[in-house]
């Protein structure tokens, strides 16, 4: 049986509990590598069965059966720093941890209990849940259907934006079911009728695996239903708030990605500009001022990140002790999430470009594949446009609006 892993301070592995996985030789491991697997189109397998091995996803669970037990804040530090090893691999557990948060840390019954266990044991779990049909703006009900079978259901319908499925052991499907009632179905990623594409052909986040599930005739058990209510899943209101903040933390890992990679280049270049100011590139004041900027930037999206993971720690703890202010702290972390999201995108986009100036046309070349950031930065941040959280955020401090409870938020 696995010991419980018990993380105790995320600054080192030496400092990590006895039989916690080792942070810092893991996210090596998975950094060895990253930019060729992504120029050369290697999907990562490897690196997830690393993570599995390790447990990794199992970090918020609670320590008495098997998880680490950390804070919501001591999770996006590792994060952080698994975006900056590699946004791909960081990208692929996002639904994990989000489904962990939403029906796996506190079980509310056998079932939950049983998903809670294969996580502890290493299980991944991945995520059904976009349609690329087009609905009535507001309209949150699937077309992905459940439909009465006997004591259990039949499972049918087309899913894309599948991220990280292909890599999981589970996956959660966003349903209804004849009467409209939306639901999540939590089962194997190998049972019969279960179809996973990798036809994702984004400029960016390239090994995701963010593409097309089809599900026919997949038997469900009733069990593995979990209907939406006010205090469950995906009812929770501001439910939506951690996989949100999760993608930005993955743009400020790559904005520390840049700052190691420009620091990097301007140590170990050897030729420089034709008026350039000084001899060697290092001691260049132009180009030390643009190290100077990424820096600034990767400092200024990561401490927005954590101010926000804090705002979610409070908010969880206060639905945990059904707290009558519980959702006031929610939207208060939507809105700290939102506003970090704007700061943390923006260097992160704009970092990838600035790397440019520090290693001239040269850094341009398939081989360094320094574009990756970039590309990367910018398809994270597509996924829940700038405009539609600045302007939320401006209601709300102009007239009080509270921001959307659902979606984006």
């Amino acid at each position: 049986m696995n010991k419980p892993v018990s993380v105790t301070s995320l600054e080192s592995s030496d400092r990590l509990g006895s039989h916690a996985p080792d942070i810092d030789a893991l996210l090596g491991r998975i950094s060895e590598g990253a930019s060729d697997r992504e120029r050369e189109r290697v999907l990562p397998f490897a690196e997830i069965d690393l993570i599995r091995k390790a447990r990794l996803g199992a970090l918020r669970l609670p320590l008495e059966v098997g998880g680490a037990g950390l804070s919501i804040r001591a999770l996006f530090e590792i994060v952080i720093r698994l975006g900056e090893a590699d946004a791909n691999v960081a990208h692929i557990l996002r639904n994990h941890f989000s489904v962990v948060e939403r029906l796996v840390r506190r079980p509310k019954d056998e079932q939950h209990r049983q998903w809670q266990k294969a996580v502890a044991d290493g299980a991944i779990i991945g995520l059904a849940a976009t349609e690329l049909d087009t609905p009535k703006v507001g309209n949150v009900t699937p077309n992905t259907t459940l439909t009465a079978d006997g004591d259990d259901y039949l499972l049918n319908g087309t899913k894309y934006y599948s991220t990280g499925t292909l890599y999981s052991d589970y996956v959660l499907v966003r349903t209804a079911d004849t009467t409209a009632t939306n639901a999540a179905a939590l089962i194997p990623v190998t049972r019969e009728g279960i179809e996973l594409i990798d036809d994702w052909d984004g400029l960016g986040q390239r090994l995701t695996a963010t593409g097309t599930t089809h599900f026919r005739n997949v038997r469900v058990k009733r069990q593995e239903v979990v209907f939406d209510a006010p205090d469950t899943g995906y009812g929770i209101p501001y439910s939506n708030t951690f996989a949100q903040l999760f993608l930005t933390a993955i743009n400020a890992g790559i904005a520390r990605a840049v700052l190691r990679d420009a620091t990097a280049l301007v140590r170990t270049r050897k030729r420089t500009f034709y008026y350039a100011p000084s001899e060697v590139p290092s001691d260049d004041p132009l180009l030390q001022q643009t190290v100077g900027q990424i820096a600034s930037g990767a400092f200024a999206a990561e401490t927005v990140v954590l101010a926000a993971a804090e705002a979610l720690d409070a908010a969880t703890d206060a639905f945990d002790a059904d707290d009558a202010n519980a959702v006031d702290a929610a939207h208060k972390a939507a809105l700290l999430s939102a506003k970090a999201k704007i700061v943390a995108d923006e260097f992160a986009i704009r970092s990838g470009s600035l790397l440019f100036d520090v290693g001239g046309a040269s850094a341009t070349k398939k081989a360094t594949n320094f574009d990756r950031h970039w590309r990367n930065a910018r398809t994270l941040a597509s996924h829940n446009p700038n405009t539609f959280k600045t302007r939320s955020i401006g209601q709300y401090e102009i007239s009080g609006t509270p921001l959307p409870a659902k979606g984006f938020f």
